[in-house]
């Protein structure tokens, strides 16, 4: 009970999800060190933008994300270390929003973004998104319009991936979001259920779109679109997906990154040919974020595109799981 600053249930709430979040982040940021060094860290940060083939990418130099790019996630490491997610483990200082009795909401002390939470599960399971969706789309119609909800699957960019959490971070941040606005390299795949099957094109990575208003629905296409993939790459594990949720005018969208790989070649080579950049949701958004300045300095669109090419999933891999589930309709 004392990591809690207070409670969200959406029913007898004194105040919206959002104000609760500012409300928090603002107090942690007077009560607990390591929060405010990483906020204040962000008024250092470089930034530049690449225009690419069709598409734009922002360029962050951000030492403090350091450990979350470096994270060891091997399933040797991952058993042996003590999990940082895990409420006896939480710095001391630390709190959060007691979300719908079941998750914490908490400051991110290595902020990408001005405002950065990690909503984590109050008990210690494995990171997983088809379980657990309805509560990622409970969470963007709680936080509303001007925050987009955020996913790493276990295999793609999540630093902890024994324990299942998802992040939040202002709206209008990531380059990607100008084609939702836009929707001018949207294909539509189908309709049904009033769910929209939308392929994203020529933005150098596979991307795919999952727009309704009925959260039930909506839940349960994404489902079967998890469970074709499953099929499609002959494996009982979660496929590698990232996920960025939006909400608007009662209209939910999920913007799903199918991925082929965690990390390109260059992060594990040597000297100055490493290249250390860990794609995860915030970079297949158009955020590629380079602890090292020398990455920074490096980074180009001929470097961006080959990243993306390399991390994302075969197109063709993806055809397939849009004709099974035109099949079955």
């Amino acid at each position: 009970m004392n990591r809690i600053y207070t409670s969200f249930d959406g029913e007898q709430s004194r105040k919206s999800l959002p104000g609760l979040c500012l409300e928090l982040l603002s107090e942690q940021k007077k009560t607990w060190p390591a929060c405010c060094r990483g906020y204040e860290s962000l008024e250092h940060i470089k930034i530049r933008e690449i225009a690419c083939n069709g598409f734009i990418v922002r360029v962050q130099h951000n030492p403090g994300r350091i450990k979350s790019t470096l994270a060891d996630v091997e399933e040797k490491w991952i058993k042996e270390r003590p999990c940082f997610l895990c409420l006896d483990n939480l710095p001391e200082e630390q709190k959060g929003i007691f979300y719908r009795n079941e998750y914490l909401i908490l400051c991110n002390p290595a902020p990408v973004f001005p405002s950065h939470f990690t909503i984590c599960y109050k008990e210690h399971r494995p990171q997983s998104i088809a379980e657990h969706v309805d509560t990622f789309l409970q969470l963007m119609v709680d936080l509303g319009k001007d925050w987009t909800v955020l996913y790493n699957g276990p295999g793609c960019g999540a630093s902890a991936p024994d324990h299942l959490h998802f992040q939040a971070v202002p709206s209008g941040q990531m380059p990607v979001e100008t084609e939702l606005t836009a929707k001018k390299n949207f294909i539509v795949i189908q309709k049904a259920d009033g769910v929209l099957l939308s392929q994203i094109s020529n933005i150098g990575r596979e991307a795919i779109t999952l727009e309704g208003d009925n959260p039930i629905t909506l839940g349960k296409t994404f489902r079967r679109i998890i469970s074709e993939l499953k099929k499609n790459l002959f494996t009982e594990k979660e496929p590698m997906i990232n996920i960025a949720g939006f909400y608007s005018e009662k209209k939910l969208l999920l913007m799903i990154f199918p991925r082929a790989k965690h990390r390109p070649d260059a992060f594990f080579r040597e000297g100055d040919a490493r290249l250390m950049v860990s794609p995860a949701v915030v970079e297949m958004g158009g955020i590629i974020v380079t602890p090292v300045e020398k990455d920074f300095e490096v980074m180009n669109a001929l470097i961006a595109e080959g990243i993306f090419r390399e991390v994302s999933l075969d197109g063709k891999i993806l055809n397939r799981v849009f004709d099974s589930i035109a099949r079955d309709l």
